[in-house]
């Protein structure tokens, strides 16, 4: 049911790591931020991936991370939810992570892009083998932060997998996008993958508007790590635009470089995304949800005038925000 439910499209956050000051895994909060997108309303979570820090690994925290997301899904869901792991490195390292990621109930792979050395070929055998182990979303990352591009071919060879069941799509760069889209049509598998943006530039523009005659129906973004409340009430707008309500398609229109907006000050794209896991901790840590701003990586932190772009974007958007609503629940989710 949880597949069928990435087959339909949802709103899916990637998952911060909660730091205490020493950068040690803060349990009590990494656990409270999967219950604030469970209460969200959230269709699932992508967890070990960027905006998780990939460091997590070399921290021997991807095995306690994982396993934190999975169990609080598993006693407090209560509805279908999407667990999706993100898998790093080479084929052998992929793998075994996500042999780790079944064996804890996850129900998808999110496959990251950015293997030193590999090309095209690799890529396409890495996905093949990690898709014998758990389902398989596939992932166009833009340069800036790691990505290569990656032809149309390509893209078309990924489809034709038969467990290659979504496509994250974050090139940034709308050729690229519907390059992805027209080569999911090509393979023949249109109707068995679904497309999520990951676009922050373009985040609602995506949800809203066909790209090469397909829907993008959800989205897998660091973006929904924050606001997640909102981010969800904004998401059944778009469906009710789809369904044909003229009024709530020109309202998200106008508001969809409000959206884009925000997430520079989030993402640091003034900074080159230098604070971009920093910034979403400096929402999630004005809320409570958590103790400070620490990343794994000690150079890692807050650009110069991020914060201030961030509380200007929050006192500029109230539409974007959900702070009231993670006051009522906090101490519940800190339990």
């Amino acid at each position: 049911m949880s597949l069928d439910l990435l087959r339909e499209g949802t709103v899916i956050p990637a998952h911060p790591l909660a730091l205490t000051g020493g950068r040690t895994l803060d349990e009590r909060r990494q656990r409270a931020l999967t219950r604030y997108y469970l209460a969200s309303g959230a269709g699932g979570v992508a967890v070990a991936v960027h905006t998780t820090q990939f460091a997590i690994r070399e921290a021997g925290l991807l095995r306690p991370v994982l396993e934190i997301a999975a169990e609080v899904v598993a006693k407090e869901a209560g509805r279908p939810f999407v667990l999706v792991a993100g898998a790093c490195g080479d084929t052998a390292q992929a793998v075994a992570e996500a042999e780790l990621a079944a064996s804890l109930g996850y129900h998808a792979v999110l496959l990251s892009p950015n293997v030193p050395g590999a090309g095209e070929p690799e890529l396409l055998a890495r996905a093949r083998a990690v898709g014998e182990v758990l389902p398989v979303v596939g992932f166009y990352l833009q340069e800036a932060v790691g990505g290569q591009r990656l032809s149309p071919s390509f893209w078309r060879s990924l489809s034709e997998q038969e467990r290659v069941v979504a496509i994250k799509m974050a090139p940034f760069d709308r050729y690229r996008t519907v390059d992805v889209v027209n080569a999911v049509a090509a393979s023949g598998r249109g109707d068995d993958i679904a497309l999520y943006t990951g676009n922050d530039d373009n985040i609602l523009a995506d949800l809203l508007m066909p790209v090469a005659g397909r829907r993008v129906v959800g989205g897998l973004l660091g973006q929904w790590a924050v606001w997640t409340r909102a981010a969800v009430l904004m998401f059944e707008e778009v469906r009710r635009a789809w369904a044909g309500d003229d009024d709530v398609l020109r309202s998200l229109l106008a508001r969809a470089a409000d959206l884009t907006d925000a997430n520079g000050a989030v993402f640091d794209v003034a900074g080159g995304f230098h604070g971009c896991i920093a910034g979403v901790h400096e929402v999630l840590r004005g809320q409570g949800l958590l103790a400070g701003t620490w990343c794994l990586d000690p150079d890692e932190g807050l650009s110069p005038g991020q914060a201030a772009e961030i509380a200007r974007v929050r006192a500029a958007y109230p539409w974007l925000v959900d702070d009231d609503f993670v006051a009522e629940h906090l101490d519940d989710w800190l339990r």
